[in-house]
């Protein structure tokens, strides 16, 4: 039998030689009749004739990968296949023993292996990971993981190597133990945003530098103003500087928000000190200080103590003075540092001295305001008009997309004002992503009648991914015709960054590429 495929391909396998006697026969009978020289080589021949019989095999049209093997999990179902059981007695670590030939089932040493991610079968060693009370035991291959790992070979086959079937890890969370074992079998990364950090953590003890450049990327794509505190306490922790610039990136723009999250309160005292000193902090002071007494009293929980004001006082320590207070605002200093009690009597007076009197006292406070960050502004007129019948608003919504080739932080736009004298605009601003609104304010802006660009700010600065375009939006509402814009760009330099522009369909009072409304981006890079 010559096995072949439905291609009429030869297959790699044995090939069979079947000896049918009634066909020998029936052949025989048939040879005897063809002419002499057949028939005498026929009759010379000690081996009978031999049939050949082709079989069509069907192949499997579609090659499993290791993803296959390891899908999310689904609904269990009656006719589950021979690569879902073995998927699910990985997730389960059980001891199921496995059909025979299992190995045919995957066609690449990749494949094979990835079967014995989290499997007892043929496990030398075993893994209790987790601190006490949350453990779990998790099965290993010393081959594999040595592989895998610098730290695991010297672990298994080094000159200091000790014989042990059981490992107890106390320090790694079983979810990213898991998750780094899975890179290593199965040359698969599967990150989430709740262990992504331990998995980070697990990929640098073990020395997987891959798996932790991996686990550094998703982090810094998922960076926002309301994990970057935490981040870059983690990032200086794991000494990774590209996360580390990253981080200062958003809580500089975006500190206000920064501050005021839940992330803040989990940073280490180290990580508080280096944001207090930060002096491209673009934040007003009492934010500052309201976010470091926030700080304290989470703190206090931590050292398990009552949060009185000495005691909040007592765990901010040194770090109390790195805070602006003379800075303030007077009403803002006034209103809420001067009446919080975390401040002596003579501080107090001192700092309302430091106010009102000519000749100001010694502090121990910082005085000197932070820089904080100078805003950019991109340009994409060359020119700008006014014609008796323009620029009119009558609630209709100019618009523009963009798209820029860095991550920035929008915090307004600049629009054009009166064209015949001083006059005042009401202007509600939205920012965009895919419908999604992602920022918006309504303010007013007073026009002295040039063609100059006036500010309109959001409330917080949006933070904008590079390559993906974002729909400025503005509708205006006001009784003057205004200037606008002409012999727009497509494409504008504006220092490191590049934006380009084009058209957006939400634009309904003739706002485009080349003319109208809308003719500055503000941010911050």
């Amino acid at each position: 039998i010559l096995m072949v495929d439905e291609k009429g391909k030869n297959m790699k396998c044995l090939t069979f030689f079947l000896m049918l006697p009634e066909t020998v026969k029936n052949r025989s009978k048939k040879s005897s009749k063809k002419g002499n020289s057949s028939s005498s080589s026929s009759s010379n021949s000690k081996l009978p004739p031999v049939c050949y019989e082709i079989i069509t095999l069907k192949t499997k049209k579609k090659k499993k990968m290791a993803a296959d093997i390891f899908p999310r999990k689904k609904p269990a179902n009656t006719n589950t296949t021979a690569v879902q059981q073995y998927h699910q007695q990985n997730l389960n670590n059980n001891n199921t023993i496995p059909a025979p030939n299992w190995q045919g089932l995957y066609p690449t040493i990749r494949e094979r292996n990835a079967v014995m991610f989290n499997n007892d079968l043929m496990a030398d060693v075993h893994f209790v990971v987790g601190p006490p009370g949350g453990t779990q035991r998790l099965p290993g291959h010393k081959y594999v993981l040595a592989v895998g790992s610098s730290v695991f070979h010297a672990m298994f086959y080094g000159e200091l190597a000790e014989d042990k079937d059981e490992i107890r890890i106390p320090d790694v969370e079983p979810a990213a133990f898991l998750a780094m074992l899975k890179y290593i079998y199965c040359d698969e990364i599967d990150l989430a945003a709740d262990t992504v950090l331990a998995t980070l953590y697990a990929a640098k003890k073990y020395i997987v530098p891959h798996l932790a450049r991996a686990c550094v990327n998703f982090l810094e794509t998922s960076l926002s103003a309301k994990n970057a505190c935490v981040l870059l306490s983690q990032s200086c922790l794991f000494e990774e500087p590209d996360l580390t610039q990253r981080c200062w990136e958003v809580i500089d723009a975006q500190a206000e928000l920064a501050l005021k999250s839940e992330g803040f309160c989990d940073i280490d005292f180290q990580t508080l000190e280096s944001i207090l000193r930060r002096e491209t902090l673009n934040a007003k002071e009492i934010v500052v200080f309201e976010a470091a007494l926030n700080w304290a009293e989470v703190e206090c929980q931590r050292q398990e103590l009552t949060a009185t004001i000495e005691n909040k006082r007592k765990v901010l320590g040194k770090a109390l003075y790195l805070i602006r207070i003379p800075t303030m605002a007077l009403d803002d200093f006034a209103n809420g540092a001067a009446q919080s009690g975390i401040l002596t009597l003579n501080e107090t007076n001192d700092i309302f001295l430091w106010y009102t009197a000519a000749k100001k006292p010694e502090l121990q406070f910082v005085s000197k305001p932070r820089k904080g960050l100078v805003p950019q502004r991109c340009h994409r007129f060359q020119s700008c008009a006014y014609r008796s019948n323009q620029w009119r608003y009558r609630g209709r919504c100019d618009s523009i997309q963009f798209a820029v080739d860095k991550r920035v932080f929008i915090a307004g736009f600049g629009l054009y004002g009166s064209s015949c004298g001083s006059a005042e605009y009401s202007a509600k601003i939205e920012l965009k992503r895919q419908g999604v609104i992602l920022g918006q304010n309504l303010s007013k802006y007073f026009s002295d009648g040039s063609s100059n660009t006036f500010p309109v700010w959001f409330e917080y600065p949006v933070q904008i991914e590079p390559d993906t375009f974002y729909t400025a939006s503005v509708i205006l509402d006001g009784n003057e015709l205004s200037y606008f814009g002409q012999e727009g760009m497509t494409e504008v330099q504006c220092g490191k960054v590049t934006v380009q522009f084009q058209c957006s369909s939400d634009s309904t009072n003739g706002t485009g590429v080349q003319g109208g409304q809308i003719p500055e981006l503000i941010f911050y890079a």
